[in-house]
């Protein structure tokens, strides 16, 4: 399999899954301005939407979408436990954790990449994510020490990515602590911290 992926995006998420899930794999950077790869070739032939995560399997199939991607590589390592069993209900919660990830959290940070975002657009995606945040962190106090208890899941490798560019955008997370903690238990793990130096994130 290879994962094209540009540093710190949201295909650290999936980066990170292949870590955990012991999957052999190979990385390859896309320049998502001029959308060639690291290798010259045309990323819009890989992936005709021009964003990642693009993860091209070995027959050539390619997968896209952080929710799709993140489901088939637990699926491919079920004894990973990085998602729970197809058909019970703690699957769905997870489903549902991704689900909120991706559209209520990830797409709330949009305003603040796009150059031309006015001030109060950014503003007004500021109060929505703080009104998620609020979520979490209420979620973190009633559970365990990841979103789904005890257990590691993929969920946690995308809530992490995510709210890692809150440090970049200078959002100031220390009105909830538990997040905080959170992300410090996350960037403790041997996995994000490999990925994280593969991608040129850390030294």
């Amino acid at each position: 399999m290879k994962l094209y992926y540009f540093p710190g995006a949201c295909s650290l998420a999936p980066h990170i899954v292949l870590r955990e899930a012991g999957l052999d794999f190979e990385l390859e950077n896309v320049d998502l301005g001029t959308k060639k790869t690291g290798s010259g070739a045309e990323f819009l032939q890989v992936n005709p939407k021009g964003y990642v995560p693009a993860l091209q399997l070995d027959d050539g199939q390619v997968l896209t979408e952080d929710q799709v991607i993140l489901q088939y590589l637990a699926d491919l390592k079920p004894e990973s436990g990085l998602m729970p069993p197809s058909g019970t209900f703690e699957r769905y919660r997870l489903l549902e954790w991704l689900a909120f990830i991706s559209t209520e959290i990830h797409k709330t940070f949009g305003p603040f990449w796009n150059p031309e975002s006015p001030e109060a657009s950014k503003q007004i995606a500021l109060g929505l994510l703080s009104r998620r945040l609020d979520y979490v962190e209420d979620q973190l106090a009633a559970g365990g020490p990841w979103l789904m208890g005890d257990r590691y899941s993929v969920a946690d490798a995308y809530l992490f990515t995510v709210l890692g560019w809150c440090e970049y955008l200078k959002i100031d997370l220390s009105k909830w602590p538990r997040i905080l903690a959170y992300l410090e238990r996350s960037l403790s793990r041997p996995t994000v911290q490999a990925a994280m130096k593969a991608e040129g994130l850390t030294g």
